[in-house]
């Protein structure tokens, strides 16, 4: 069975027509050790693209890390430490049945708590400013021990350094830093209220919560003492009368406002009421008169000032940096004048070139100063035409509220009635509660639970939290900035990214030539490893017959075995074309050195530079280039029995040819159409075991998507660091539409020591040791 059916002569166009590029069969190459089809999705790595960038940016982010940890730490050191004293108090339920004469008790049992009593009010009362009044006077007043209130140790230092001595801090600015400090919450979803006070004295902190529980609970005791149930109900009788009164008035109001057709705006005026809408116009032109008024004044007194005064002397020119920057330059030429004028005679060119700047520069200034004066007339003939319109305007707005006047006169006796009503009404309805509340409450409803302490260890500056989370911090820091760099650079680096992004597998890696390992290889001194020094055992292009012991020839002989094994079922791809997304990328040097290991393992090998473009195997292999390819393609005699043309010329490796691209041609797509290739191809296929095509670069030139459709696979060469994903992706998507199979992807010019992680670093650096040891 024949795995490759675009190179069978019966599949490629023939007959006397326009050659077309061949209808072939879609066929994607799976070898054996890679099973997975392609997968658009797959452009992402996820956690394991996370997990890799981290570890390839390790020591970034442990650097971020410690330098986070020490800031959190150094954050701390100048720090006073502070102590926190906490309280709790239970607030109980009212009982809402106080008119049942049976129930003396102004609280009731837990289970009958109403869920919806509104704990964040209770927090307020004892958060304002009264009770912290009274507190701090509770304080003040009690005698005992006084409080010590330490400097900080920033202050300390600069204490012991003699760098300025530390005020002292009195007892009522401590207790005020205290009351500053007070902070209540209520605990969860419980009937618990817990204070705390922060201070750098521990006993203060203490008796600062209890003295604010103590004025809370008395000052709620007060107030609930001041009115008594047969004031609540005297007022609730009145409230109904009231009720009734203002639905009265407001029905009035509404049918006059309808009777007479005023218009009323529908927000509320500072009084409570209805805006009419007449007025509230009024009022605005009003208001946008007097500040025309006022700049069109202001433009008139700057401009009868410009008038009336020098231009020269004007703020506005004063002010203005062009007319300074020209009276700088005036100046200055007029100085070189007077010192030409010392040494050479009026006629002399260079002082006449001075004087000529000194008149333009002078006329400049002149016509800026105009300018400057026009200027200041625009803005006060605008200003002066604004305010005109505007008190035309008013006085048209004027004769409209005055129409308007009789009616609104009976509306707002009617509004103010109405006013009167609610605000009665509602004084009353407040009062109605709050006598309602205190008749029934008749003892606290707040019990405290744990008197405050003084704490005994401050609770911060916390070293050892903040320099956690400043590692924390400069963790995420760090891997943002890692990220952020990562973006930024989407080309292609290091092994596994080829399988990660393009979903094909990975044939090799080649490292890079002037990587940190083969340099070290090269110091060991092993001539064995490095035999040749200067002129062709330089070429990275021969390293596999020039270096044969080297680590990157080995590197090219594990990507051909890669390339050997991917047949099945005994069957390998022969024809092979070597190609890369852009320019550069190293496909000529994979190609060459693919085509020296074939030829090591006694092959005949078929090298084919197909670049008709950019040649280069003719300068590596140090042959002619006068005929090859170009010329085969474009010869009309066809080809004489099945013997090979002249122009496919045995290298100096044993077993390996070389058909080079021959004279370069302005048509080298056009050759590709040629239906001597398929013929070429063919008569290759019989007389060599292997045929590697060097290919230009496919985005952006036709020719190697051409000669892929005649080959039995492509291989795609991506140069680390250079290949973004883009490109490489581009690139795969264009042979996946022309059903041309891939075989795989190789990656050179890596360099481990610098984005090395996994494999990569670790195994070349085994690898140098091993090489550089002596047999």
């Amino acid at each position: 069975m024949n795995r490759f059916p675009g190179n069978n002569p019966k599949h490629l166009p023939g007959g006397g027509g326009p050659p077309m590029v061949p209808d072939r069969p879609v066929e994607v190459m799976q070898p054996a050790y890679y099973q997975p089809a392609y997968d658009d999705a797959a452009s992402g790595g996820g956690l394991l693209e996370y997990w890799r960038l981290a570890i390839r940016n390790r020591w970034t982010l442990a650097t971020a890390g410690v330098l986070g940890a020490l800031l959190g730490f150094l954050y701390t050191v100048p720090q006073t430490p502070i102590y926190q004293a906490s309280t709790t108090v239970e607030v109980q339920g009212l009982n809402e049945n106080f008119l049942n004469m049976g129930n003396y008790s102004p609280t009731t049992p837990g289970y009958s708590y109403d869920p919806s009593y509104d704990i964040t009010t209770q927090i307020k009362l004892m958060e304002s400013g009264a009770v912290k009044k009274r507190a701090m006077d509770r304080l003040l007043k009690q005698g005992g021990a006084p409080y010590a209130y330490p400097v900080g140790r920033f202050e300390a230092w600069k204490q012991a350094l003699g760098l300025g001595q530390a005020e002292a801090v009195t007892k009522e600015t401590a207790v005020a830093a205290a009351a500053g400090s007070l902070t209540i919450k209520a605990s969860g979803t419980t009937r618990i209220v817990e204070v705390l006070c922060d201070s750098p004295d521990p006993r203060l902190a203490a008796d600062f919560a209890n003295a604010i529980v103590a004025e809370f609970i008395e000052e709620s005791l007060d107030a609930r003492w001041r009115t008594t149930e047969k004031t609540g109900e005297y007022l609730t009788r009145q409230l109904q009368d009231l009720k009734i009164k203002l639905e009265k008035s407001e029905d009035e109001l509404q049918q006059y406002a309808s009777a007479v057709g005023l218009q009323l705006t529908a927000s509320d005026s500072k009084d409570g009421g209805k805006e009419n809408v007449a007025e509230e116009r009024f009022r605005a032109l009003q208001s946008e008169l007097l500040k025309a008024q006022a700049e069109r004044m202001a433009a008139q007194s700057k401009y009868e000032m410009a008038n009336a005064s020098p231009a020269e002397a004007l703020p506005q020119v004063l002010d203005d940096a062009t007319l300074r920057e020209y009276q700088s330059k005036l100046v200055d030429l007029k100085r070189q004048l007077a010192e030409l004028n010392t040494t050479l005679m009026p006629a002399n060119p260079k002082v006449q070139r001075v004087q000529a700047q000194i008149e333009e520069i002078e006329g400049a200034l002149r016509r800026e100063q105009s300018n400057v004066v026009r200027r200041l007339g625009n803005d006060y003939q605008s200003a002066l035409r604004r305010e005109q319109l505007l008190l035309a305007e008013t006085n048209v707005q004027s004769r409209l509220v005055s129409v308007q006047a009789a009616k609104s006169v009976h509306y707002n006796i009617l509004k103010r009635e109405v006013d009167t009503n609610r605000s009665m009404y509602e004084s009353m309805l407040q009062k109605v509660k709050e006598a309602g509340i205190a008749s029934a409450m008749r003892a606290s409803t707040y019990r405290v639970v744990d008197a405050a302490q003084a704490p005994s260890a401050p609770y911060r500056p916390r070293p050892g939290r903040m320099a956690f989370f400043g590692l924390l911090g400069g963790l995420v820091l760090g891997f943002g900035f890692v990220i952020l760099r990562e973006r930024a650079d989407r080309t292609l680096q290091q092994p596994g990214d080829l399988t990660l992004y393009l979903n094909l597998p990975e044939l090799g890696v080649i490292p890079s030539g002037k990587t940190a390992v083969t340099e070290r290889l090269a110091g060991r001194g092993a001539a064995a490893l490095l035999p040749g020094k200067g002129g062709e055992a330089d070429k990275l292009e021969l390293v596999t017959w020039k270096r044969k012991p080297s680590l990157i020839a080995e590197s090219f002989r594990a990507t051909l075995t890669s390339i050997l094994l991917s047949g099945q079922n005994g069957e390998r791809p022969r024809v092979i074309a070597l190609t890369s997304a852009g320019p550069s990328e190293g496909k000529t040097t994979a190609a060459s050195n693919l085509a020296i290991a074939l030829a090591e393992t006694n092959r005949r090998v078929l090298l084919v530079d197909a670049d008709m473009r950019r040649p280069r195997l003719h300068a590596v292999f140090d042959l002619a280039n006068d005929e090859g390819l170009s010329t085969l393609l474009q010869a009309k005699d066809p080809l004489k029995g099945r013997s090979l043309p002249a122009s496919v010329r045995q290298t100096e490796v044993p077993g390996l040819f070389l058909l080079t691209s021959g004279p370069p041609s302005g048509n080298a797509s056009n050759l590709m159409y040629s239906p001597r290739l398929s013929e070429l191809i063919e008569l290759f296929r019989e007389q060599f075991d292997t045929v590697l095509v060097d290919t230009p670069p496919m985005l952006h030139l036709a020719d190697a998507r051409l000669l892929a459709r005649y080959c039995d696979t492509v291989i795609l060469v991506v140069r680390a660091g250079k290949t973004s994903r883009d490109m490489a992706l581009a690139a795969r998507q264009r042979f996946l539409e022309d059903g041309t199979p891939i075989l795989g992807t190789i990656l050179v010019d890596w360099s481990p020591g610098r984005n090395g992680v996994g494999y990569g670093s670790k195994y070349y650096d085994g690898n140098s040791k091993y090489y550089g040891k002596k047999g």
